[in-house]
């Protein structure tokens, strides 16, 4: 099967090109408004820009720039020229964007002005051929070389099959992992979607989500863009800028802590909200009691739905009755999903085990990892997802636990074992554990725990602002506590589940 994704996504823009596709309110620098003809127009001219430079269809181009309408576009061109998207939060440290860019091989990089000297120096060591610089106001070589192109050429075909974006997830061994996004992945998604939520041209989202992550850039997204609906573009989530804006907007996505967030004061009331029609909530569980809150507080019941970076979405509560609290809903349309047993064994409704989904948007495997891509899928094409999960009677699925050390942090995936290991590099260290515990604005938050080295001195603080030198502060614990060892089973593993117990107020 050959399709163009973005003429896929092109082809849900209103008859009438005029219309608003994204609009920037307090925009310094750049277009405050982007219509959908120049919107197309910009992706046309972007995609050419990298056919010039040099770039071949399958190349991959990474980014890391603060989010933008060009950044988006910059995406979108990419679908258009058949090059692979490779986005990386803006808040890596230098040695993480290091070790994604030599297991990548990026032909482009895109960077910050501020950072270019940096990731240059990078790029040479690492064999990039090209870097560009962007910034969040349209500022840098990447623009002033857009605008020295005034030639397109038409999108290019792909198949279903094709690679269109590698998104980076670490793994319980701490070595991130090239997730590989095919065009027939996120177009079923972007279309189920689409569909599920009822999404039209009339609609206007307002976007407060990064787009370095699948929330962010392909969930909310591409129901805009499939739709033809309208976007009010911020750059990060501000509670006194999405209260000032709601009233405009009819759709909003965000992580369990927006809402928490918006909850938190008087201002937030029905009144302000009479006009939405959506609210959807993921990347993190979201409490019940959270839900119940703004039932009784809005009148809205929040859409919880369930996903990750190598499948897209799975499943969503029905747009069109019940919307059942601590559950993530129904599976979508042409997913598929089962809870197996140990031993693979599909379980009966109402048994916990582990969640496994199959269908047209499970990612095509790891980028080079061939034998860890094998051990994740079962016989028949099921993706073991780590989750562990319920599905009752009526279908809903219930997630009751997850992959087993992973830590959602406001919504970000934190894997303890990438932490683990900085930590454990330290002179003064012997062994450390990092666990996750409850966190009011968060939801969840790291805890170190850990074991000095005979006669070694390291304080909390020091320990932290070690951490913030190396890794994204998302991922860095919020607490440390040195103990003189670490709780082991017969086995020697450590016992998480006893430092996650012993420490669970550690950030209350």
């Amino acid at each position: 099967m050959s399709f163009s994704l973005y003429t896929l996504i092109e082809n849900g823009f209103p008859e009438d090109r005029a219309r608003i596709a994204l609009e920037v309110p307090g925009r310094a620098h750049g277009p405050r408004e982007w219509s959908f003809a120049r919107l197309s127009a910009h992706v046309a001219n972007y995609a050419a820009l990298l056919a010039q430079t040099g770039l071949k269809p399958g190349d991959r181009v990474a980014l890391q720039v603060e989010k933008s309408p060009e950044a988006l576009i910059l995406y979108l061109a990419c679908l258009r020229g058949g090059f692979i998207f490779l986005p990386m939060n803006s808040a890596y440290r230098i040695e993480e964007v290091d070790y994604l860019v030599g297991d990548a091989e990026p032909a482009l990089m895109v960077c910050d002005p501020a950072v270019e000297a940096v990731i240059g120096d990078l790029a040479r060591r690492r064999g990039v051929p090209r870097v560009l610089t962007l910034d969040a106001g349209a500022r840098g070589s990447f623009i002033e070389a857009a605008a020295a192109v005034t030639d397109a050429a038409p999108p290019l075909t792909r198949g279903a099959d094709d690679l269109a974006v590698i998104l980076y997830t670490s793994g319980t061994t701490g070595k991130p992992k090239g997730a590989m996004l095919t065009h027939g992945n996120l177009a079923s998604n972007g279309l189920a979607l689409r569909e599920a939520w009822r999404f039209t041209d009339q609609d206007v989202l307002l976007h407060a989500l990064p787009i370095f992550h699948a929330h962010g850039l392909f969930v909310a997204c591409h129901c805009a863009l499939l739709s033809g609906a309208r976007m009010i573009w911020r750059p990060k989530f501000d509670r006194a800028d999405v209260i000032d804006l709601l009233p405009r907007a009819t759709t909003f996505m965000g992580v369990p802590t927006f809402y928490t967030r918006l909850l938190a004061g008087a201002d937030f009331d029905a009144a302000l909200v009479r006009h939405m029609r959506l609210f959807t909530s993921g990347s993190a569980p979201l409490l019940t009691e959270t839900f119940d809150e703004f039932q009784a507080r809005t009148g809205h019941a929040i859409l919880e739905r369930y996903g990750m970076t190598e499948t897209g979405m799975n499943t969503s509560n029905p747009y069109d009755g019940e919307r059942r609290a601590g559950t993530v809903g129904l599976p979508l349309p042409d997913v598929e999903l089962r809870v197996t047993d140990d031993e693979g064994v599909p379980r009966t409704p109402g048994e916990i085990g582990g969640l496994e989904v199959r269908g047209p948007n499970v990612f095509k495997g790891y980028w080079r990892m061939p034998e860890k891509s094998a051990e994740e899928f079962a016989d028949g094409g099921w993706f073991r997802t780590g989750d562990v999960a319920m599905i009752d009677a009526d279908g809903y699925v219930h997630l009751v636990g997850r992959a087993k050390d992973l830590i959602i942090s406001g919504g970000f995936n934190v894997y303890p074992k990438e932490i683990e290991e900085l930590v454990d590099d330290m002179p003064e260290v012997l062994e450390s554990a990092i666990v996750g515990v409850p966190h009011a604005d968060f939801g969840e938050a790291g805890v170190a725990v850990v074991v000095l080295r005979e006669g070694a001195v390291l304080d909390e603080a020091t320990l932290i602002a070690r951490l913030k030198e190396k890794i994204a502060n998302y991922k860095v614990p919020k607490r440390a506590f040195f103990v003189e060892s670490l709780p082991r089973n017969t086995m020697g593993k450590v016992q998480k589940n006893f430092l996650r117990e012993d420490y669970k107020s550690a950030c209350a």
